[in-house]
């Protein structure tokens, strides 16, 4: 039985969210694996870069197109805490990834309640770790609600 199964991975992403929830960014984290290896980590950084496409996924993409040197991730699997928005979803129509998972879905910005089209040959997970994930998510916004 291979140890690096979704559950696996989709901690590594939590662990990114958890990072960005240290920077006082939506905790949002991915990494990206390439054959059982994680070839690129991110967590958002919308506040930090004064950038609304500083999405995880977004920085994520850039960093495991560096890393095989070519755009397309045909043979990777993208590991994201959130679904993603539509901005996401697009780019990664664009990488041709080979497999996104996800942990907590987005009931009003997600990709698929949006209807926003992903690459035909990528395969979707949903609900990996979802508590895990939701929960970092809930928090944040719990505590920003008793800052303001």
């Amino acid at each position: 039985m291979n140890p690096f199964d979704d559950t696996y991975f989709m901690k590594k992403a939590l662990h990114e969210a958890e990072k960005a929830f240290d920077k006082g960014e939506v905790p949002v984290g991915a990494v990206i694996v390439f054959k059982d290896q994680i070839i690129a980590r991110a967590h958002n950084l919308t506040e930090m870069l004064n950038d609304v496409t500083a999405h995880a996924e977004m920085q994520a993409f850039t960093a495991a197109a560096d890393f095989l040197g070519g755009k397309y991730l045909k043979d990777c699997v993208l590991y994201v805490t959130l679904e993603p928005c539509q901005m996401c979803a697009g780019a990664s129509y664009w990488t041709q990834i080979g497999k996104i998972v996800y942990g907590a879905s987005e009931p009003k910005l997600g990709f698929s309640v949006l209807n926003t089209k992903i690459h035909p040959k990528t395969n979707v997970v949903s609900g990996v770790l979802e508590e895990e994930c939701s929960f970092l998510l809930k928090k944040f916004f719990i505590e920003k609600r008793n800052l303001n």
